[in-house]
């Protein structure tokens, strides 16, 4: 069992936690809780962590897994030094991050493309609810804009439930060339703007379609709204100006997933 909290295994755990610039160099971040656990893929996990009492109390399908990919005992002291969360379960374990080429997001060569482009989406919270919306959509993939947070935050992680791991995403360094990649491989690109001129259920998504979702305070910028083959619209009722990214994305996505599974458009 590992004790002492100036451990260096600990200390690097500790590390990815909060340091972005490390998370990037050894493509490694961590997952906390028996939930995320049991949905990163064995082959991604590089090392784990429990305490005596998660092991004591943990189901058979974690001890199951934990069996099977080995693992590490620490004091709970020594456990809360690597925590991000203010109540630990007591498990966490540092995953491999997958690095994702842009054609997988296509959704493969029978799919019809459905894609999240963010721009400058900078809580990770709301980051991760997007990725987890998307999975329960059917989106095929997420592309991020260089100014966007880091999927691999750990609040962002948690937000995720897990969808990380089946959703595929790319960080780019352009994203005006990402648009013009996706209009050239027949995915029209759809730009959610205050000043669209087409209301969001009027458009038609059944075919390639991909979505521009902008900073939560100030939306899209001009450029890429511009950049778009159409503009549309929330509408909103009531004083509100606009409504939060991920709430945003949501209604997007399952609104092209209505029109994919019905095969209509609203009457």
């Amino acid at each position: 069992m590992i004790t002492s909290t100036s451990n260096e295994r600990i200390k690097h755990i500790a590390a990815l936690q909060r340091d972005l610039k490390l998370r990037k160099e050894e493509s490694l971040f961590v997952v906390e809780g028996g939930r995320l656990f049991l949905e990163a893929p064995d082959s991604l996990i590089r090392e784990i962590y429990v305490t005596a009492r998660f092991l004591e109390q943990a189901d058979g399908r974690i001890k199951e897994k934990l069996i099977r990919t080995g693992f590490e005992t620490v004091s709970d002291q020594a456990f809360s030094k690597m925590s991000d969360t203010k109540s630990p379960q007591g498990i966490l374990a540092a995953i491999a991050k997958r690095e994702y080429q842009r054609e997988e997001l296509f959704g493969g060569p029978d799919a019809v493309p459905l894609l999240l482009v963010l721009e400058n989406i900078q809580d990770p919270g709301n980051l991760g609810t997007i990725l987890r919306a998307a999975e329960g959509a059917g989106v095929t993939g997420v592309i991020l804009s260089p100014g966007c947070a880091d999927i691999c935050q750990p609040k962002a992680v948690r937000a995720t439930m897990g969808s990380l791991f089946r959703i595929p995403f790319y960080q780019s360094g352009d994203l005006y060339w990402e648009i013009k990649f996706l209009q050239d491989n027949s995915v029209k690109v759809y730009a959610a703007y205050l000043e669209g001129s087409v209301c969001y259920d009027a458009a038609d998504y059944r075919g390639g379609s991909a979505f521009l979702i902008g900073n939560e305070g100030n939306g899209l910028t001009a450029a890429a709204a511009a950049a778009a083959d159409m503009r549309i619209r929330i509408p909103m009722a009531g004083k509100l100006e606009s409504l939060n990214a991920a709430v945003s994305a949501a209604l997007l996505v399952y609104e092209a997933a209505r029109q994919r599974r019905s095969g209509t458009l609203l009457a």
